[in-house]
This record gives C-alpha cells, sequence and structure tokens, in this order.
C-alpha cells in the first residue's frame, strides 16, 4: 500500500502536477494544491512533473484484504452503441465454470446510461445476479466516468475474483480499478483456472513475445483481477428461464472529466479476422512481400480474409489487425489455408478450432503438419499460382 504526499514547504502551486494528473485527483484550493485521494490511483505522473521535487509515494508496509470480506466473481459487461460485446458472453460462460467450481455466485457489472435492457440477457447467459449503475453521463464509453462509477460499487463490496475482457476500454479501465485497489492484474489471459481448495485463481497468459506461457496467481490481495483475450472461450447457450437478482446502485456523476467529447464519429466497421469462415493466410514461407498478392487473390476467390504470422508483421508485410495467434486474433474459421507458415505454438493456440486446415510447406517436419487435415509438402507460391490459375481456367 502507498500514499502520496505533498510537501507544501517545497511546493510552489506551479500547477504542473494538477495538469499531469490523468484522473483529476489534483486541484488547487487558494494558494495551495489539493489532493483527492479517493481518486488518485498512484500512477506517480506527478512526481515527474513537479520541478520542486515536492511530492512523493511514502510506500506503507502491505495489508492483505481479508478474504472473509471478499465474495463472489464479478465480470464487467461491456457494451456500446446499445451492443454487447461478444467477449461478455465468453466472460460470463468462463466465469459460470468457476463459479460452479469454487460455490460463487456469479455477478455481472453493468455501468449505463438512464436505462437498461440487458440485466435479463445476462442472467441468461449465466449470471446470478446484475449490479446496475444507471446514469446519462454513462451512455459515454468516457473510461473517466465508469472508472468513479466502479469506485462508488466497490465501496459496498468487493468481490473475490474480477474479470475484464480485454478489449481497448477493458485494458484502460481495469489497470485504473486496479491500482485504486492495491491488487494485482494479469492482462491478456488466454486460460483461466481455479483452486477450489484455497481459491486462488490461475491466469495463463503468453510471455516473451509469445514463446512460453506464464502462469500467474495473486495469493495475498484481493480481488484477483484479469482481462481476457476476445475468442479464447466459448460462450454458454443462454437459458430464458433462469433467474436472477438486479442490484441498484446511485451514481451522482459528480467528477468533471480531463476530456471533453465535442463528437463522435463512427467509422465503416471492418470486418474482423476472428469472425471469418475462410481464411488464407501466410507465414515467412511466402518469400517475399510481393507474393502477399497471391494470398489475397486466392482469399478473394474463396471469399475469405487474409491471415498472417507475427513475424510478418514485425517486418512490416502486414497489418496487426491480420494477425493470428496467442498476440493476434484467436479464430475459428470452416477452412484455414496455411501458406508457409512453420507453426510456432503460439500460433497453433490461434487456429486450434479450425474446422479444416490445409497446410502447404517444403519442410515435411514443420509443426504446422500436426494439427493440419490436408497436408501439401511444397512451395507455397506455386501451390498458390497453381490455384489461382485453375480458378481463372475454370471462369473461362
Amino acid at each position: 500500500m502507498a500514499d502520496l504526499r505533498i510537501e507544501y514547504s517545497a511546493c510552489n502551486a506551479c500547477g504542473n502536477c494538477i495538469r499531469s494528473c490523468p484522473v483529476n485527483a489534483l486541484y488547487k484550493k487558494g494558494n495551495k494544491v489539493v489532493l483527492e485521494e479517493n481518486h488518485c490511483i498512484l500512477c506517480g505522473g506527478c512526481i515527474d512533473s513537479c520541478p520542486y521535487e515536492a511530492i512523493s509515494i511514502k510506500q506503507k508496509r502491505s495489508e492483505t484484504i481479508n478474504r472473509k470480506k471478499t465474495s463472489g466473481i464479478w465480470i464487467y459487461a461491456e457494451h456500446k452503441n446499445g451492443i454487447m460485446h461478444p467477449v461478455v458472453y465468453e466472460l460470463l460462460g468462463k466465469g459460470r465454470e468457476l463459479a460452479d467450481k469454487s460455490n460463487h455466485k456469479l455477478t455481472a457489472v453493468l455501468i449505463d446510461g438512464e436505462s437498461s435492457h440487458w440485466a435479463k440477457e445476462l442472467i441468461a447467459y449465466g449470471a446470478d445476479r446484475v449490479i446496475l449503475c444507471s446514469h446519462a453521463l454513462l451512455e459515454s464509453q468516457q473510461d473517466e466516468y465508469h472508472f468513479d462509477a466502479m469506485t462508488t460499487i466497490l465501496e459496498e463490496e468487493i468481490p473475490t475474483i474480477f474479470l475484464f475482457g480485454a478489449t481497448s476500454f477493458g485494458r484502460s479501465l481495469a489497470p485504473r480499478i486496479a491500482a485504486r485497489l492495491q491488487t494485482g492484474l494479469t492482462a491478456d489471459c488466454t486460460r483461466l483456472e481455479i483452486d477450489d481448495v484455497c481459491g486462488y485463481l490461475y491466469q495463463t497468459r503468453p510471455a516473451f513475445g509469445g514463446n512460453l506461457m506464464a502462469t500467474i496467481m495473486c495469493p495475498d490481495q484481493r480481488p484477483q483481477m484479469a482481462t481476457m483475450r476476445p475468442g479464447i472461450m466459448n460462450a454458454k447457450e443462454p437459458d430464458y428461464y433462469r433467474e436472477g437478482t438486479v442490484k441498484r446502485v446511485n451514481y451522482k456523476g459528480e467528477i468533471k472529466p480531463r476530456i471533453e467529447i465535442i463528437k463522435e464519429i463512427i467509422g465503416e466497421k471492418k470486418k474482423s479476422i476472428g469472425d471469418a469462415s475462410v481464411i488464407v493466410s501466410a507465414g515467412r514461407g511466402i518469400g517475399s512481400q510481393k507474393n502477399m498478392k497471391l494470398v489475397r487473390r486466392l482469399a478473394d476467390i474463396l471469399e475469405g480474409q487474409v491471415g498472417v504470422s507475427r513475424p510478418l508483421v514485425d517486418i512490416g508485410w502486414s497489418e496487426y489487425s491480420h494477425q493470428i495467434g496467442q498476440t493476434g486474433a484467436i479464430v475459428r474459421p470452416q477452412l484455414m489455408i496455411a501458406c508457409g507458415i512453420s507453426g510456432a505454438i503460439q500460433h497453433l493456440a490461434g487456429i486450434a478450432d479450425a474446422k479444416t486446415i490445409i497446410a502447404i510447406n517444403t519442410d515435411p517436419e514443420a509443426p504446422i503438419f500436426s494439427v493440419a487435415n490436408y497436408k501439401i509438402i511444397g512451395d507455397c507460391v506455386e501451390v498458390l499460382e497453381m490455384l489461382i490459375r485453375s480458378d481463372r481456367e475454370k471462369q473461362n
């Protein structure tokens, strides 16, 4: 645990710290800079910005939260523009599994605008309870408001486990909450298991660039927090006869955020490779960047999408949005054609649920062949040219 301290004998009230604070925890009152302790996340930004070295963080002896004061498994129900994010249903599926094994109740936390119709849906997908915090200010996906609302909720009760989707919003909100509660957070998990005896959550995620898997525990502090990669887990079938409870939390919305949204422009939604039913993917065996046009051409013929292994993203031959694997997208296509992909462990984990895999590689010992339904030992460029030529002849 730690406290932020201001040494007023050294402070000149210049305001640098106020401007650097991402959560508006500092403000001026007369000629003094004042700290709003409930908002401070101890990020240290104000310390770096102070030219007078008047701000410091004093470390306290870490105090273990009494586990008897925490209960239940919570998931954060992220939604935007009236659409629930698909990862929420995956979190509910995994949360239900963990809750049943550990004899906990599963709660979905829903932070919304003035009204919400999602409670019944969340209960159908496995929640025993929905905590609903509604306010007009919460309609926009602005993490300062959502963090403030979560602080209000957590003043009343703290869960044993709290799960978020590893989305752009979840990756912003979850660390704020973890810092506020002085607990640990494991990001981008690909597997979650619980010890039903001691209650430890085993959080597994790729480490060292995806070259190995690390299992992480948070033995002392609570809640045990993790973000989970979308597409990793399977959602359960909904049961609309399930019954649950709804707890409403009043949110006053008194904070003033640092960012004011003037206008939101919604761009054209791009197709996600995680939703593709057909994928033509390429690895280093494609040989050169110009050969990527063959991959794109075959994907167009099959009305599919292009995927790549991590090395092609690293060298700039493709965008990250096309990367497949534990450090990219988890895919479940009906058909996947892997061209020149050797099959590193992190890539194979990303295609484990593909229904049919056709692998093309010059190396007969390539790991990709261990998971392929059909194996072609040969130059993937030659095979691609042959397939494209065959389609052209068929069209003529």
